[in-house]
């Protein structure tokens, strides 16, 4: 069987994984002059993002041999609203590095693919269609599936991001969701070393957010990050994102040809977080080819979580920053702290996500 895969990222080269454990060598398309050819950024997975699924990078290693080492495990995670802050702590997800970098979980996946990846491709969709049995396309965006008139775009976003240098420690994130600094948005730090951090804002394209000078909007939350942090962060090196779709596609497969990664819209509208998605769409895609399940059904969790994410983020937009404050300052009750941290830690399989999708639907219609 001939199969083209598009795209060497985390669901391609996931894919190409798959596919060799059993007996399929496909041919590899990267348009980049190298795998992980982006800027370096720090990111993180979050289990209670992934249920039923506990332990992420445990479940990938047992299920489907596919291997990934961290920088570290997230012991706390650090939520800041306008007048409050809270944590959540325990073992909740892990911290990684994406891009350029030599432990990069690209440049891991790719020191475990033996099949041929063709550099600097130009080739397009329409002419692997036509020369191989079966096309995965894995992007990395949309924009594929868009054009084929097979993706639901639900919003667009802009990033902007910097690294910073300063004293981190990787197993600790900060995230910030203050609407006067951000409207409907949210800000993150993610540590990628003990002197290197991402610093990045995030906000819906909406027209009153359009209106904003993401310049000034970036300004005044690194002075309030600093000052939160108690630091003098040096920016090194940025990075900025427009417009970019976050949405699904309507059909997993079409044909030939089966969407993954971004195409297939893995990345979480919640909290923009997608990484297992897009390794287990590839993985997916790569079993329904070797006749060992069928896409549609195998990605029908993936929808789903996709599906809840969407309400959790309308949830959190319909929410004001006295709102936010609440919730926040209640993440460290005495009553509730431990039960909190229980139920996102990854030794739990319960997807209280999905129990909380009927009242945050509640909750948008009041808000309405």
């Amino acid at each position: 069987m001939n199969i083209a895969i598009m795209g060497s990222g985390l669901s391609g080269l996931s894919c190409a994984i798959t596919l060799e454990k059993h007996g399929i060598k496909p041919t590899i398309f990267e348009n980049r002059n190298r795998v992980g050819d982006r800027f370096v950024n720090g990111e993180a997975t979050f289990s209670f993002l992934n249920r039923p699924i506990k332990d992420e990078l445990k479940y990938l290693k047992e299920k489907f041999d596919i291997l990934l080492t961290p920088i570290d495990t997230v012991n706390k995670l650090v939520v800041h609203s306008e007048n409050e802050v809270g944590s959540i702590d325990g073992n909740i997800g892990y911290i990684n590095i994406r891009g350029r970098h030599e432990n990069s979980y690209e440049c891991q996946l790719e020191k475990q693919v033996t099949s041929k990846i063709i550099f600097n491709s130009t080739h397009e969709y329409e002419q692997l269609c036509k020369e191989f049995d079966r096309v995965v396309l894995a992007t990395g965006d949309g924009e594929y599936a868009s054009k084929l008139g097979n993706y639901k775009s639900d919003l667009t976003c802009t990033i902007k991001g910097k690294t910073v240098t300063g004293d981190f420690l990787t197993s600790i994130t900060h995230v910030w969701i203050n609407y006067k600094v951000i409207p409907k948005g949210y800000a993150w730090l993610i540590p990628f070393s003990e002197k290197e951090a991402n610093l990045v804002i995030a906000y819906p394209d909406y027209p009153s957010n359009i209106k904003l000078d993401i310049n000034e909007m970036w300004d005044t939350f690194y002075k309030m990050a600093c000052k939160k942090l108690d630091q003098n962060l040096v920016v090194t090196d940025s990075f900025e994102i427009t417009r970019y779709m976050m949405g699904i596609c309507n059909k997993p497969i079409i044909e030939n040809t089966y969407f993954v990664g971004n195409c297939f819209g893995s990345m979480s509208p919640g909290l923009g977080f997608g990484q297992i998605a897009a390794i287990l769409t590839g993985v997916y895609a790569a079993y329904d080819i070797c006749g060992l399940g069928k896409y549609e059904e195998l990605t029908k969790p993936l929808f789903e979580n996709y599906n809840h994410a969407l309400v959790f983020r309308r949830f959190l937009e319909n929410l004001s920053d006295n709102e936010i404050d609440v919730i926040i300052k209640n993440l460290d009750n005495k009553y509730l702290d431990n039960v909190i941290n229980q139920l996102f830690s990854n030794k739990r399989q319960l997807d209280f996500m999905e129990g909380l999708v009927p009242i945050m639907k509640l909750w948008n219609s009041f808000k309405k």
